[in-house]
């Protein structure tokens, strides 16, 4: 299976594995040749913690190409096609973010990991999808 990580699973990955649940945690671990990482993630991340949201990881910012590259996963970046599907998408979710990672994953056919229920409202493939408890977004708020 070819993996496409949401941004909260691979903050969680890189700064407290604890909060994965085992088989995902696993799942990463024992796939990172088949695990996508966006150029959508990198883009929320700067911008979170540009804004504070997410200062924890300011330290990754100025090595985070090597960090992804380093845990072996692959680089997954934009596209018009992406940009244009993530666009069209009906669903009224707004998130901008999300949109584009939903087109990733429906139109590379990639299943994306994520806890994050708000992706059922687009066509894509998802795992480990169920609601997010309060306490795990202290670590994550979109």
């Amino acid at each position: 299976m070819r993996l496409l990580l949401d941004t909260h699973v691979l903050i969680w990955w890189w700064t407290d594995r604890s909060l994965l649940p085992d088989m995902i945690d696993q799942m990463i671990e024992s796939g990172a040749d088949r695990i996508f990482v966006s150029s959508v993630n990198a883009w929320e991340i700067a911008t979170k913690a540009r804004l504070g949201k997410l200062p924890q990881l300011l330290p990754y910012l100025d090595r985070y190409e090597a960090a992804v590259l380093d845990a072996d996963f692959k680089p997954l970046n934009l596209t018009m096609a992406h940009g244009l599907r993530a666009g069209a998408y009906d669903a009224p979710h707004r998130d901008p973010f999300d949109r584009m990672l939903a087109a990733q994953a429906e139109l590379e056919g990639l299943t994306l990991l994520t806890r994050d229920p708000a992706f059922a409202a687009f066509p894509c493939q998802t795992l480990w999808h169920q609601p997010m408890l309060s306490e795990k977004r202290l670590t994550y708020r979109s």
